[in-house]
């Protein structure tokens, strides 16, 4: 899928009346936080107000969030209809999540699932992978596959069965395999714009109101590891 749209740092995958699906940059915030940095929402809501001559305030709900490193599809809903059924659809896993990843070790396995039992640091804002259940953890499936061997890292290909803090990033790590740039779960440096090599790559759902197939692939970042893919 091309961007359709880029106006004000926005790149927009998709646009109808009751949704915006945006490829969400590095370093960008779904949802205002405690740092007081402007979120994409925010942005986006502006963007719809000047491009259709809204007057007063915008609506847009917020379905779900990319981790701030990260980048990629994020869904947004432009009614409140479109806000409860895309709200119930990603609450029951009724959408297929694609991501792509960068590391540098390659997995023991070319392809896997991997389930492990997350436990939720709020203090440090990360997770940490069980093998077995523990107290106040959640169990955490996805599966991967190697897409390309790079000169010097692996392109990972993956699938999410189920919806963790951070669970990409910690069952990775659990598997020697963190992610480039993910200094917080084990990669030794940092990528120079503060992010990390994870992307959501294709969403596929049924669109809340008109019922049809929605089928999204957002371009990856432009540098020289993601354009070798």
């Amino acid at each position: 899928m091309k961007i359709i749209s880029t106006k004000d740092n926005l790149q927009i995958l998709h646009e109808d009346n009751h949704l915006i699906v945006i490829n969400k940059r590095v370093g960008d915030i779904v949802q205002g936080d405690k740092t007081g940095d402007k979120p994409l929402s925010e942005i986006v809501k502006e963007y719809i107000k000047e491009n259709y001559n809204k007057p007063g305030d915008v609506f847009l709900g917020v379905v779900h969030r990319l981790d701030r490193p990260t980048s990629g599809i994020v869904v947004f809903a432009r009614t409140s209809k479109a806000l409860t059924r895309l709200n119930e659809m990603f609450s029951n896993r009724e959408t297929q999540k694609t991501y792509w990843a960068i590391v540098k070790n390659r997995p023991e396995n070319a392809e896997a699932t991997l389930v492990y039992y997350l436990k939720r640091n709020e203090k440090n804002n990360t997770s940490k992978a069980h093998t077995k259940e523990i107290p106040e953890s959640k169990i955490a499936r996805l599966e991967y596959k190697i897409i390309k061997m790079l000169d010097n890292y692996f392109a990972l290909e993956i699938h999410l069965h189920t919806g963790r803090h951070h669970q990409i990033r910690a069952q990775l790590a659990a598997i020697n395999c963190p992610i480039k740039g993910d200094l917080k779960y084990g990669f030794d440096r940092s990528n120079s714009d503060g992010g990390i090599h994870l992307h959501a790559r294709k969403l596929v759902f049924i669109h809340p109101v008109s019922k049809e197939n929605i089928e999204i692939v957002a371009p990856t970042p432009n540098d020289a590891i993601w354009n070798s893919i």
